[in-house]
């Protein structure tokens, strides 16, 4: 018997486990690593979107069934389409369990997985505008977030987000279980010192809307550029248009063509931007849990975030980096003259300690066994 047929009766043997978002890029580059540790267990196959990234999870040897999403659209019928879409891939596949990440497939996948009684882990990486407005499509979000949860497991990624969704009766601490966000390969993002130190840097990477904070790190960097003359400040992030609150290609260029501050487009070398940087900054109203910080962390690099979900729990201020109140940008301009005050030695050391924060808490191998852990008892 060759050992491709042999290779293959083993794969038909395993459980099969789905794995649903609205991206094939929030897959690839934030549950590679769990993915490559389940498959030695169970077989895999993903539901999203087809894009640039499709190829790259079919390389990791699985396999992946394109579905439309339209994830910025509120239009009901559109959502009742992606519903169908779901109920029909979830009955082609018959999976033994889903795992279902982001905002649409949580709550459209999820109601389908009721309807065909399949055993499914929703998993709550953030919570974006949904809970950051009180407005009619947001009261409507949370009820069918109930729906859809019901009886299900939910993981969720800070312990801000567990307790907003038990404050509000969406879900029932029997069924939570909170783990370190989504994990950072450490091996991966390693430590960093820059080679050029001539001129001190500053980077704020997210997409280009207000709820990142971008307009406080603007407005933060033109109350002490002209302190700072020599001090460099960047950008970098994709525009999202379509979003409440997009940032217009128009208002970055005006900021370039003032010299305020550096716009490096959109790149999937991030790890090559931050390296660059002495210091990241990500003045965010709310995250999930940030992925941008682990990583600038486990490279050795301070951080400025706010006081908010999903980056505080990143920061011992005043240890690893500094904290500051949300859309405040004196208490931005603040911190960030705090940093340009501190020697390069200082900052090297407080980087290092976040380095040590991230191994210690939030390392990729902590969180693949939480997830090993959870699906061994649900399955």
């Amino acid at each position: 018997m060759s050992k491709i047929l042999i290779r293959d009766i083993i794969e038909s043997n395993k459980k099969v486990i789905t794995i649903c978002s609205n991206t094939s890029w929030y897959i690839y580059n934030f549950r590679a690593g769990l993915i490559k540790a389940l498959q030695k267990e169970y077989r895999i196959i993903l539901i999203a979107p087809k894009d640039d990234y499709s190829e790259k999870l079919k390389i990791l040897g699985c396999e992946h069934y394109d579905i439309e999403i339209d994830n910025r659209g509120t239009n009901p019928i559109n959502d009742m389409k992606l519903m169908h879409s779901f109920y029909k891939l979830y009955k082609e596949i018959n999976p033994d369990m889903l795992l279902i990440y982001t905002i649409k497939p949580n709550i459209y996948g999820g109601i389908v997985s009721k309807l065909l009684n399949i055993p499914t882990l929703n998993v709550v990486a953030g919570l974006g505008t949904v809970f950051l407005n009180d407005n009619l499509s947001s009261k409507l979000a949370r009820k069918l977030y109930k729906t859809s949860f019901y009886k299900s497991r939910v993981i969720f990624e800070n312990e801000d987000d567990c307790n907003e969704f038990l404050d509000k009766n969406l879900v029932k601490k029997e069924q939570v279980t909170l783990i370190p966000g989504s994990g950072i390969n450490t091996e991966l993002f390693q430590s960093k010192t820059r080679v050029d130190n001539r001129d001190m840097v500053f980077l704020l990477i997210a997409r280009l809307i207000k709820d990142k904070g971008v307009i406080e790190y603007i407005e933060a960097i033109k109350s002490i550029r002209l302190k700072y003359p020599k001090v460099k400040f960047k950008l970098l992030g994709s525009y999202y248009k379509g979003n409440p609150s997009a940032i217009s290609k128009d208002e970055v260029d005006s900021w370039v063509d003032s010299g305020i501050v550096e716009y490096l487009g959109y790149t999937d070398a991030v790890l090559e931007e931050i390296e660059k940087v002495d210091c990241i900054v990500l003045p965010s109203y709310r995250e999930g849990l940030s992925r941008v910080l682990l990583e600038a962390s486990s490279m050795s690099k301070p951080i400025i975030t706010t006081n908010v979900t999903g980056c505080k729990e990143i920061v011992d201020n005043g240890v690893n980096g500094y904290l500051v109140p949300i859309k405040d940008s004196r208490s931005l301009a603040n911190a960030m003259e705090r940093m340009i005050y501190l020697s390069k030695r200082e900052r090297i050391e407080m980087g290092k300690k976040g380095r040590a924060k991230v191994i210690d808490e939030y390392e990729e191998k902590i969180v693949i066994k939480h997830y090993i852990n959870i699906i061994a008892s649900t399955i």
